[in-house]
């Protein structure tokens, strides 16, 4: 595979050409890589908002119609609705694992069956999560299990 990368013209926007011959499950990683945004908007319980990168985003929740967004040790309110924040950070390495949470798989440390097909994720930060039944097949595929 050949690489090429040149600076645009002044004033011209910066563009991402592939030419590739399939689109493979590497392709489509690195086109969600690129899409991926390098921050949401967060906020406090304060109301204080502020950019969170997402890469330390572990994972999202709705709970009583309101989305929370989980760090490593802190818990933020989202504006956005669960599937808003999922459009959103899709492009990268987020999954659905129940109707009400998408994970960052690279915040898992570990996956164990918890019964009745489901799975439990056990998160960096030592939070465990329920992987509901009809996203397991999704999660193994993502983990290469």
């Amino acid at each position: 595979m050949k690489i090429i990368i040149q600076e645009p013209p002044k004033g011209e926007e910066e563009s991402i050409i592939l030419n590739v011959r399939e689109m493979t499950a590497n392709v489509v990683q690195a086109i969600n890589i690129l899409k991926s945004p390098g921050s949401i908007t967060v906020y406090t319980d304060e109301g204080e908002a502020f950019m969170l990168p997402s890469a330390d985003v572990f994972y999202a929740e709705s709970v009583d119609l309101k989305t929370f967004v989980y760090s490593q040790k802190y818990v933020y309110r989202s504006k956005l609705k669960l599937y808003e924040l999922e459009e959103l950070l899709s492009a990268g390495e987020y999954l659905r694992i129940s109707k009400q949470v998408i994970v960052n798989v690279k915040k898992i440390r570990s996956v164990a069956a918890a019964g009745s097909g489901r799975f439990q994720a056990t998160m960096l930060n030592g939070e465990k999560l329920i992987i509901s039944r009809q996203y397991v097949p999704l999660l193994k595929e993502r983990l290469g299990l």
